[in-house]
């Protein structure tokens, strides 16, 4: 008989618990590509004081190769 069913086919409490753990399950880590060209450098923006960006270009051309060698240094590479 139609009156013998429950109203609600789920239990509400299973369903937000099921609902709760979909929604805070971590997610997937996607690997990191590593670059086609071995060694090749990535463009990226960086801000950088204006007295550090003057000193690294006060000698011309080349200033952010010099910034990269500082940087590559204090890497420990």
């Amino acid at each position: 008989m139609p009156g013998d069913r429950p109203r609600r086919p789920t239990d509400p409490r299973a369903a937000a618990e099921a609902a709760f753990k979909a929604a805070t399950v971590k997610p997937l880590e996607m690997p990191v590509a590593k670059p086609a060209v071995p060694n090749a450098r990535e463009l990226v923006s960086l801000r950088i004081d204006r007295d550090v960006l003057d000193h690294f270009q006060e000698d011309g051309p080349g200033w952010q190769d010099r910034i990269n060698d500082v940087l590559r240094k204090a890497a420990g590479k």
